[in-house]
């Protein structure tokens, strides 16, 4: 039998309580023998829950339990997170999480000190919810080169545009129907400023590439300067805008990552994702693009995706462990500035070079455009002095 310790009684660890104990059967089989629900620790109290008798409050309790193999982590962030993480590695019990911000940050160290004491350092829930994603691309894809990474990794990002387009309500109107819907937190910063997924797509990169990308050298633009005239000039061309985060692996062995709003074509499968679906594609030189697609986020799927780590680590601890990824290499990181695009250009008055684009409801002397190819610095150069209303990159 193997105890399993919960961190946190939020939305995921209530979620991953549920899954656990009201699938046991199936995840005995799937595990080759019981994982049972030993602890939940939480500062709260909850005397009217049916896992009442597990709460304990102290985490000391869990790390010096020599029964407790697994360690549930979903507290989020990295202060308690961290701190209760690396305790229970060192304790030799492997941990399993959904905490991109953590595992973005540190994942480095602490796939180090999973090894260092036996144990397992496992994520699949930190990226794209209950898609899988991370064990394929880090087994199955282990044969390719990867040569790029490009998806929809924010649900909420992706609700608010298929709202706006749908509904023809503006950004703010459809952010506050995503809080509304428990889509978005209070503070949605990290959704709509792209940093949740800035974060995924260090992880998949840190995999996919062999080494650590940090957050901080991703360049990251969010969605909240994005209007109705934009999507109505997305319309105009057959394109639909979508946050995307992209690694474009270089001819020179460089990677190149950033988040950022794209015009996407309708004839791409990643223009018809809606809602809080989320979508990736993983180019391998053998495989070609491979898509992943599921529902990015929400209590049942995010903890789907958790317990399936746990039926992992309890079944089979070395193959189950991710390859460690080599220290970060800021040598390898390639400029954006570097980067080639099409774009889309939205001017309060004048003309640009490209192709025009009109809309019934643009503003007098308003015009968008779509440009030839070019760099960031190049447009910039071209646009200097002129009154400037939007700027979006076109997928290529």
């Amino acid at each position: 039998m193997v105890n399993a310790a919960i961190l946190g009684f939020g939305v995921v660890g209530s979620g991953v309580a549920e899954v656990l104990t009201g699938q046991g059967d199936g995840v005995r089989k799937k595990a080759d023998e019981l994982i049972a629900l030993k602890y939940i620790l939480d500062v709260r109290q909850f005397p009217d829950s049916p896992f009442a008798s597990c709460f304990v409050q102290d985490f000391s309790v869990i790390e010096q339990d020599p029964e407790v193999g697994v360690v549930i982590e979903t507290i989020g962030g990295v202060g308690a997170a961290l701190d209760f993480t690396e305790r229970a590695l060192k304790a030799g019990k492997s941990v399993v999480t959904s905490n991109k911000e953590l595992v973005a940050t540190h994942g480095p160290r602490l796939l180090q000190l999973a090894a260092e004491h036996g144990a397992v350092y496992l994520f699949e829930a930190s990226v794209g919810g209950g898609i899988p994603i991370l064990r394929p691309l880090s087994d199955c894809m282990a044969a390719n080169e990867i040569l790029e990474i490009c998806g929809i990794l924010n649900g909420t990002a992706n609700y608010i545009f298929t709202r706006m387009v749908q509904d023809g309500i503006p950004f703010d109107q459809a952010l506050k129907g995503a809080q509304a819907n428990g889509y978005a937190e209070q503070d949605p910063t990290a959704d709509v400023e792209g940093q949740d997924t800035c974060r995924k797509l260090c992880i998949l990169s840190s995999i996919a590439f062999g080494w650590h990308l940090r957050p901080d050298q991703v360049p990251t633009r969010g969605i909240t300067r994005i209007t109705l005239a934009d999507e109505a000039y997305a319309a105009a061309c057959d394109r639909r805008i979508k946050l995307l985060g992209r690694a474009i692996a270089q001819p020179d062995g460089k990677v190149c990552a950033y988040v950022e709003p794209h015009f996407v074509s309708l004839q791409d499968p990643l223009a018809g994702v809606e809602d809080v679906f989320n979508a990736i594609t993983v180019k391998g030189n053998a495989t070609g693009d491979v898509m992943f697609y599921g529902r990015g986020a929400g209590k049942l799927p995010t903890a789907s995706a958790v317990v399936a780590d746990v039926i992992a680590a309890a079944r089979q601890l070395e193959r189950a462990s991710y390859r460690p990824w080599a220290p970060n290499r800021p040598e390898c990181i390639a400029s954006l500035d570097e980067l080639d695009s099409q774009w889309y250009v939205r001017l309060a008055k004048g003309e640009l070079e490209g192709e025009r684009l009109t809309i019934p409801q643009a503003q007098p002397g308003e015009s968008g455009w779509l440009t030839p190819a070019m760099t960031r610095p190049q447009l910039e150069a071209k646009l200097a002095g002129r009154e400037v209303l939007a700027v979006i990159r076109v997928l290529d």
